[in-house]
């Protein structure tokens, strides 16, 4: 009785440490909502950015009389394209790196552990190539998703042994798979030319001149995805606990796996399709939360989702006023996550000899 009561208080604790986490962190998301509407060259107030919003919403178009044109295509066309389409990218990176760390058992895995996010590159790159050279139109999205989705399907081809793919060999075809295809990014950079800068900017990852079709496309599945792996948290829990105590526990771990794989890699090809390739979200953000919260993946989806959303629109909002020239995104995200994370490293690495 009394080990009941104390496993009790401690899981209330945690309870409590989400709740007062995830207030904490809307909080956060809200007020850098409002600094990057109306932060940038364009003097804009917030009253303006209330009344753009409630008027484009409700329909009452006359409201917006009284604001300049150019401000509310500023504001709607925009800033609020690129403040969503940065939400939606922090929290699907995040989420998705919970789901590759936890599926594969490595707090160092991520997107690029899976070959996903050089896929990702890889397609874009073909497109990007396409078009300049053939004068085609082509979606650089679209072959980014594919090159994405593509680039998993080997991965998880390659690594089945006996019908069965292992942690640690979804893990090296993973990243043998990676090295090709950036190998295949290099020839194909190379093979640009002059015309290389348009490749170069597409992998360094940014979130501006987003439009609001990008966040249409993107928006309902990256949610719905989401949040079906946030409902089958308890399933990543017990995958994580091991292949053969899973089994016993009555759990199919092959299907399990590919499962919260396919998802997680459908997750990160929707975000990288429409920002480039932005890293260290999806690996920075578990580590922060599991130090706060613990490791429960049914608290740790959740809010893993809301943390990558601030600390993707904080880099962002950060990209556009640190400099008087704007920094692509995943540049500031590369330039702090990497300390950050050694810091992290450092910590954890004291905790344990503590």
């Amino acid at each position: 009785m009394e080990e009941k009561k104390v496993l009790q208080t401690l899981l209330d604790k945690q309870k409590k440490r989400v709740w007062v986490g995830a207030i904490i962190l809307v909080i956060i998301l809200g007020v850098v909502g409002i600094c990057s509407t109306i932060s940038g060259k364009a003097d804009i107030q917030i009253a303006e950015v209330w009344q753009i919003i409630f008027a484009k919403l409700s329909g009452q178009t006359a409201a917006l009389e009284e604001i300049k044109k150019s401000t509310v295509s500023i504001v709607w066309n925009i800033r609020l394209p690129r403040i969503i389409t940065g939400i939606l990218v922090g929290m699907g990176l995040a989420i998705a790196g919970v789901i590759f760390q936890a599926v594969l058992m490595n707090q160092l895995a991520d997107s690029f552990t899976m070959g996903v996010s050089p896929g990702a590159a890889f397609g874009a790159s073909i497109a990007l190539f396409i078009g300049m050279f053939f004068n085609l139109d082509i979606s650089i999205s679209l072959f980014a998703f594919l090159g994405a989705m593509g680039s998993l399907l080997v991965v998880l081809y390659l690594a089945k042994v006996d019908g069965y793919a292992t942690a640690n060999n979804l893990i090296i075809c993973g990243i043998i798979i990676s090295s090709v295809l950036s190998a295949g990014i290099s020839f194909i950079k190379s093979m640009a030319g002059e015309q290389v800068a348009a490749i170069v900017n597409w992998l360094i990852g940014s979130l501006a001149a987003r439009t609001w079709e990008q966040v249409v496309l993107i928006a309902p599945w990256l949610i719905l995805i989401s949040i079906g792996c946030i409902l089958c948290a308890d399933y990543l829990n017990i995958l994580s606990l091991g292949d053969q105590e899973a089994r016993n526990l009555g759990v199919s771990v092959t299907k399990v796996r590919y499962g919260f794989l396919v998802a997680a890699s459908l997750i990160t090809a929707l975000c990288v399709s429409v920002s480039g390739i932005i890293g260290f979200i999806g690996l920075i953000v578990p580590h922060i939360l599991r130090m706060a919260i613990g490791s429960d993946n049914r608290y740790l989806l959740p809010l893993a989702g809301l943390c990558g959303a601030c600390l993707l629109a904080a880099a962002d909002l950060g990209a556009r006023i640190i400099l008087a020239v704007e920094l692509p995104v995943g540049v500031l995200t590369t330039l702090l996550g990497g300390p950050f994370f050694f810091y992290i490293f450092k910590l954890r690495k004291k905790q344990m000899a503590d």
